[in-house]
């Protein structure tokens, strides 16, 4: 393929800031009782933001991801708009993706062989402001990984999502330190009862943990869509709650849990 013209890129470049200019510097949920209690109504176009699995199952850890994947896919959601998705082992279950709204046309993956070349190529993609969102998957990045990530998100008008990814059953990745405007921590919860046979709609505990200039909080919502919107709950009265269902044996099935 050959190589755009800088006029092509700088259009691009432009087109993208106009897009930003008019939906403003945060993207909201569309949920009134999750984005009221962000500082900013929504996710910052503009900085770094954290998710983690609430658990190192491999359910919890589908959820996250998929919540990792809707955000991107509204921010990409105009046609031209792309998502670099850094990994150091690539695991990524496509399908799964694309019922969320993020489908292979909205993807560039990358791949490294440790966290610190997933953490470089996030920042130089970062840095360029061509990509409509940037989601790096890691074990580890300390406070100056941090930093850097929150600086070039901030000068390259782009989103960073980092996706920590649990190192140990113990210990939460989120337990270090970091620069990130907003931290979040995901995890599976029972899904309504249906009145007939069937699965319903998956939920999931969001959590904020920290967010810059606000409270931490949590709520249970529905999963994402195919448009990657979350939704509150319809309320049911006298709901007998369901068993949790049992760990899934690999992620691509719980993908499509």
């Amino acid at each position: 393929m050959p190589r755009p013209s800088a006029e092509t890129l700088a259009a691009l470049r432009a087109e993208i800031a106009c897009s930003r200019a008019a939906r403003g510097n945060a993207l909201g949920f569309g949920v009134s009782a999750l984005d009221e209690r962000l500082a900013d109504h929504g996710i910052d176009g503009s900085g770094l933001h954290e998710v983690a699995a609430a658990s190192a199952s491999l359910n919890d850890d589908a959820a996250a991801t998929l919540f990792v994947a809707s955000i991107a896919a509204r921010f990409a959601s105009q046609p031209g708009f792309n998502v670099l998705w850094a990994v150091t082992a690539f695991d990524l279950y496509a399908p799964g993706l694309e019922q969320v709204g993020l489908g292979p046309d909205k993807l560039v993956y990358a791949q490294g062989r440790k966290d610190v070349e997933v953490l470089a190529m996030a920042e130089d993609a970062l840095r360029d402001g061509s990509l409509a969102c940037v989601i790096a998957e890691v074990r580890a990045a300390d406070m100056t990984a941090t930093r850097r990530l929150q600086l070039a998100a901030a000068n390259g008008g782009t989103p960073m999502l980092l996706y920590r990814r649990h190192r140990s059953r113990d210990r939460c990745p989120l337990s270090v330190p970091s620069s990130a405007m907003t931290r979040w921590r995901i995890g599976c919860t029972a899904s309504q009862r249906l009145p007939w046979a069937g699965v319903g709609r998956p939920r999931w505990q969001v959590e904020l943990v920290r967010q810059r200039n606000g409270d931490p909080f949590s709520l249970e919502l529905e999963a994402c869509d195919a448009t990657g919107r979350l939704a509150l709950p319809a309320a049911t009265p006298d709901r007998t709650a369901t068993p949790a269902r049992a760990p899934a044996q690999e992620r691509a099935a719980s993908y499509a849990a």
